[in-house]
């Protein structure tokens, strides 16, 4: 592993700057799928993985990227009517999803970068007969961190409405009580701030969904929830996993239990606060960025910022590139006048300087 590149320098916003140690682990022999050391190591995931979701329910493992999860939740979850909550790109993938297994959907959207709120989602459940909703924990897209457990109380108190939520970048970066706040169905991906490889989403269903699950028969096959439940009482998966990755899962699941999960939060909020701080530090010294998530809805692993013109995206993006290091532009129709910096997975609060100042010294030329 000596010739991988040094880290902390790859603050793209996922997939994630991954530890050598945590890709070394995926170099280990292949075992029968079905066998007692596959049914041993995936009955040892489930504590750390039902600590990064708050709850005691199940943790499935599907190997799959997020979407896959996504429209798992739908064609589970949903029976007639979804409410698509859309604040930025991924809630409208959530959106799209729903619309494309034909059921009927309906956008309640707010501009990129605002956030969905309790109000104006039980008032949308009011005026109309759904009964289930998706929505976005912490938007990548837009670094807005929605209120998931106020979104969870305002989705119950319509009577049978289920809340279904990508966590995606959420998951493992901050506090995510599955239980407590009720969520029936929730997932996440690998490649954020879990800092594993692509191609692992892990989600979580409470027996509402089952219930759900049970009512529909074209739920499909790959993403069928109720054969998820069934293999995973049995420590198994309902297909073929990805060996190499649940090898990383296991290694990066010993790395959180030595840092503990609070301390994982805090590190991620200490990273966003320092890039916070820095916007203010460049906009006193005179050049004018901002922020676009507001103050308090702000997801602590990635921040989407706004360029004074006449600075892109893309070209901020290539200088940081000829200086060996990674960040994003905007994404979607925010490519143009951002960029977004992904503080999450197992970078430090001394990276995130080093990158700044670096960044300090690109939109200084």
């Amino acid at each position: 592993m000596s010739d991988l590149p040094e880290f902390g320098r790859f603050f793209l916003p996922g997939p994630t700057e991954v530890l050598p140690e945590v890709l070394q682990a995926q170099v280990q022999p292949m075992i029968g799928h079905r066998g007692k050391g596959m049914e041993e190591m995936l009955a040892a995931l489930q504590p750390g993985l039902k600590a990064i979701f708050g709850t005691e329910r199940p943790v499935y493992i599907s190997s799959s990227s997020s979407t896959g999860l996504m429209e798992g939740a739908v064609r589970n979850g949903a029976l007639e009517r979804v409410l698509a909550l859309v604040n930025g790109a991924f809630a409208e993938r959530f959106h799209h999803i729903a619309r494309s297994t034909g059921l009927a959907t309906e956008a309640l959207a707010v501009e990129w970068g605002e956030v969905n709120t309790p109000a104006q989602l039980a008032e949308a459940l009011r005026s109309g007969d759904f009964d289930a909703v998706t929505v976005v924990h912490s938007e990548t897209s837009t670094g807005v961190l929605n209120p998931i457990a106020e979104l969870a109380a305002a989705a119950h108190a319509a009577g049978d409405v289920v809340l279904l939520v990508d966590s995606v970048s959420g998951a493992a970066g901050t506090a995510l009580r599955t239980d407590e706040w009720a969520l029936d169905f929730v997932l996440t991906g690998s490649q954020k701030a879990l800092a594993l490889p692509p191609g692992l989403a892990l989600g979580v269903a409470n027996e509402r969904i089952l219930a759900r699950a049970a009512r529909r028969p074209d739920r499909g096959v790959y993403f069928d929830f109720l054969e998820f439940e069934k293999n995973v009482g049995k420590h198994q998966t309902p297909n073929t996993p990805a060996i190499s990755l649940l090898y990383a899962l296991e290694a990066q699941l010993r790395r959180f239990a030595d840092e503990g999960l609070p301390n994982r939060w805090a590190r991620h909020t200490a990273m966003a606060q320092t890039v916070y701080r820095w916007v203010e530090h460049m906009r006193v010294r005179g050049v004018e960025l901002s922020i676009l998530a507001p103050e308090g809805f702000r997801t602590p692993t990635v921040t989407c910022i706004r360029l004074p013109e006449p600075l892109t995206g893309p070209d901020v993006n290539r200088a940081m590139k000829e200086r060996g290091y990674t960040i994003a532009t905007g994404y979607g129709k925010l490519k143009e006048h951002f960029i977004r910096i992904g503080h999450m997975g197992d970078h430090t609060v001394a990276e995130t300087e080093r990158l700044l100042g670096v960044l300090e010294d690109v939109l200084r030329q």
